[in-house]
């Protein structure tokens, strides 16, 4: 379960409940961080989102064009905003809603 992602150096740390290290990736390969919850983690490389698991194995991968921009991630889903609504998806970025603003 991630506590905490933290960066050191050139690399970011997935820690747990008690501090304890539990992944560590490197920014070449896993972009810049955008948010994450207890269970996944979201980056952004170029112009893809990336989900990764606690240990930074990667989980799935989806493009901008089509996502949209990155939001917020709460629970088990994250949201994007395209155009004038906002996208909410699961984890393997299949649609679960979709809410004009």
């Amino acid at each position: 379960m991630i506590n905490d992602i933290i960066l050191k150096g050139n690399a970011y740390h997935t820690m747990d409940d008690r501090q304890r290290e539990i992944g560590k990736g490197y920014i070449v390969n896993l972009g810049e961080l955008q948010g994450f919850n207890a269970e996944f983690s979201i980056f952004k490389k170029g112009n893809a989102y990336y989900i990764y698991d606690e240990k930074f194995k990667e989980i799935t991968k989806g493009f901008e064009v089509n996502l949209g921009t990155f939001r917020n991630t709460a629970g088990k889903t994250i949201n994007f905003e395209k155009g004038n609504a906002i996208y909410t998806y699961d984890i393997k970025f299949k649609e679960v809603s979709k809410r004009f603003k």
